[in-house]
């Protein structure tokens, strides 16, 4: 299929180098028409030049690269060569998304080649565990007893097992997050626990783990009861603060049924301060989807009708400036009409300045970058519809060789 690639036994760097380090994609083929006595111009480059050379490539040609001869593998399998193209001009988000509900199989969007790419994800055993990304680490976590958690680099493919975080067993919502620091390669993670008080729909009991990479070591942070709120699966870390959403279980007077509360790392707070810190959404949403883009909040949430909140019928952007929500854009109607039928609730994330959505019904990806307020569809995914109940999830993450969990 057209825009289609596979990613071969994705590397993986080891001490020993060899020419099967940095494999080739599949449609990389040598070109046997070449002079046998034809000059390469690499031969006349000595090896800092070259290596600055390649530096400034996209991270699929990378691999591309280093399958081209020994010497351009050895360069690009260096740490030197990892080092150095962390400082080059930045990498484009990319999109991954899964091929079925169940199992972990998907492609991964390039959108500055606009190339989808067949790519092996480490650790995850299902399409619906709990994934949050962050300056090159994605992070996993299993959605039945949600004790299974990793952190890994899905380009390089290495990883960590986390410890089981501390606190419920088993909880009725489980949100997760990880923001990792680009300067110190240290990472954060974060679960917000919801689970509901025996007997009482209305109370629900919340609570907030932190785990840092530099210690090792999990901190529960808050633990606190909640009056006709409860927490979900949305939360979301920007400059050392976590963000989560809250959805209303009843009760009285409520014009909107989510609304934003937040959680200093530095403060510490103590009970009873979360609902203090209460935003509400800007308008009826069906749902909100956050994400952090260069440590701006930022929000994107399927707008409700008015008389019928919960239909949808647009999606908007907004960005948190102090406590107000400030809209910055919404799909153009012909963009909304393209997906379909459009539900209630829909898959997007972000970082950097591109923003991902898609239906859950079907494999259509839309792309939305933010500076640019510019809207425009993805290549045609490989990935097919073959039954009407399939449901498709992704997620966004930073393609990164230098970063390792």
């Amino acid at each position: 299929m057209e825009g289609e690639s596979s990613w071969v036994n994705h590397c993986q760097y080891r001490t020993t180098r060899n020419v099967n380090e940095f494999n080739s994609f599949s449609e990389l083929s040598d070109d046997s028409n070449k002079e046998d006595d034809a000059i390469s111009i690499d031969l006349l480059l000595p090896d800092d030049l070259l290596e600055r050379i390649l530096a400034f490539l996209p991270v699929a040609s990378i691999f591309r690269a280093g399958a081209v001869c020994k010497r351009w593998n050895e360069i690009v399998a260096s740490k030197q060569f990892r080092r150095n193209f962390s400082l080059t001009l930045p990498q484009k988000p990319w999109y991954f998304m899964f091929m079925s509900s169940d199992e972990p199989f998907g492609y991964a969007y390039d959108p500055f080649l606009r190339k989808w790419y067949n790519i092996d994800l480490p650790c995850i055993e299902a399409s619906n565990w709990f994934i949050s990304s962050s300056c090159g680490l994605v992070c996993f976590m299993d959605n039945d007893c949600r004790s299974k958690l990793y952190v890994c680099n899905p380009i390089t493919k290495r990883f960590k097992k986390i410890e089981e975080p501390p606190g419920l067993k088993f909880s009725d919502y489980t949100a997760l997050s990880i923001s990792g620091n680009r300067r110190s390669r240290n990472y954060v993670l974060s679960t917000v626990k919801s689970k509901q008080v025996p007997g009482d729909f209305l109370q629900w009991d919340v609570s907030i783990n932190i785990y840092d990479s530099e210690t090792m070591m999990w901190v529960t942070c808050l633990t606190e009861v909640l009056a006709g709120w409860r927490g979900g699966n949305e939360s979301v870390i920007c400059n050392g603060v976590l963000y989560f959403l809250l959805y209303s279980t009843g009760g009285s007077n409520r014009d909107y049924r989510q609304g934003l509360v937040k959680f200093n790392f530095s403060s510490h707070s103590s009970h009873g301060l979360l609902m203090q810190s209460f935003i509400p959404v800007p308008c009826p949403l069906t749902c909100g989807r956050l994400m952090n883009l260069k440590e701006k909040l930022i929000m994107v949430g399927g707008i409700g009708k008015q008389d019928r909140p919960e239909i949808i019928k647009g999606i908007g952007v907004w960005i948190l400036k102090g406590r107000e929500w400030q809209e910055i854009d919404r799909m153009p109607h012909k963009y909304f009409q393209g997906f379909g039928e459009f539900d209630e609730v829909f898959a997007s994330s972000g970082t950097d300045d591109l923003i991902y959505i898609h239906s859950y019904g079907a494999p259509t990806l839309l792309v939305f970058d933010i500076n640019q307020k510019h809207w425009r569809w993805s290549q045609k995914c490989p990935v097919t519809k073959r039954f009407p109940l399939q449901l498709f999830s992704g997620f966004c993450f930073e393609p990164r060789l230098e970063i390792s969990p």
